[in-house]
C-alpha cells in the first residue's frame, strides 16, 4: 500500500500563534482552516509512494540537505496570501518575511534529488508558505480577500533544524501527518 508524502520543516512550538492568525480568518461556510498543531512548510510534495522508496527518499534529503550548506536558521513568519489569486482563492497562507531564502534554497536541492527519483517536479514557482486554510467554494470569497488585502500579521519566528519526509494519512477529521525521517540542517 501507497503512502502520501512530503517534504517539510515543521512549525514546531508555534501553533498559538498560527491560530491567532487564522482567527482574523473570517468564519465562514465552506472556508475548512488547516490545524495549527501540523503547521509545516513543505519543501516539495511526493505524493502516493511505495513504502519501499523511502530509504532512498532519506538518501537523497541527506545529499541535498549537505549540497544546500545551509546551518540552522530562523524564519519569521508573517503576511497572508493566497493561491493561485485573489480573483480565484483554493488557499489561504501564512507567508515568510525572512528565512525565505534558505528555504527556497533547500527546495532547490531537494527537487532535483527527487524528479531523479521518479517524482513530479512542482509546476508552480516555490513560494515558502504555511497553509492556514482552504477553500471548498467561492461563497467566502470577499471576506477572505479583505482579511488577506487588511490583515499583515506576525506569527512568530520558525527554528529551522531540519528537513523532514513526512507522511500525511486523510482521516475523517482532516490528514494526519507523521514525521518519518528528519535530516539535520548541517
Amino acid at each position: 500500500m501507497s503512502r502520501r508524502l512530503f517534504v517539510s520543516v515543521d512549525c514546531d512550538g508555534l501553533a498559538e500563534d498560527i491560530a491567532a492568525v487564522q482567527a482574523r480568518l473570517p468564519d465562514a461556510d465552506g472556508l475548512d482552516r488547516t490545524d495549527p498543531e501540523q503547521a509545516h512548510v513543505t519543501l516539495q510534495f511526493l505524493g502516493d509512494t511505495d513504502p519501499d522508496r523511502v530509504s532512498d527518499i532519506v538518501a537523497a534529503l541527506e545529499s541535498a540537505v549537505e549540497a544546500a550548506g545551509i546551518d540552522p536558521f530562523a524564519a519569521e513568519l508573517g503576511g497572508l496570501g493566497v493561491f493561485p489569486s485573489m480573483a480565484y482563492i483554493s488557499v489561504v497562507w501564512l507567508g515568510v518575511r525572512s528565512g525565505g531564502e534558505q528555504l527556497t534554497r533547500l527546495h532547490e536541492a531537494i527537487e532535483p534529488r527527487t524528479v531523479e527519483l521518479g517524482f513530479e517536479a512542482d509546476d508552480n514557482e516555490f513560494t515558502p508558505h504555511v497553509t492556514l486554510a482552504r477553500m471548498r467554494h467561492a461563497g467566502p470569497k470577499a471576506a477572505v480577500q479583505r482579511a488577506v488585502r487588511e490583515s499583515d500579521p506576525d506569527a512568530g519566528t520558525l527554528a529551522v533544524e531540519a528537513v523532514r519526509l513526512t507522511e500525511s494519512v486523510r482521516t475523517e477529521d482532516g490528514p494526519e501527518y507523521t514525521t518519518l525521517a528528519a535530516v539535520p540542517l548541517s
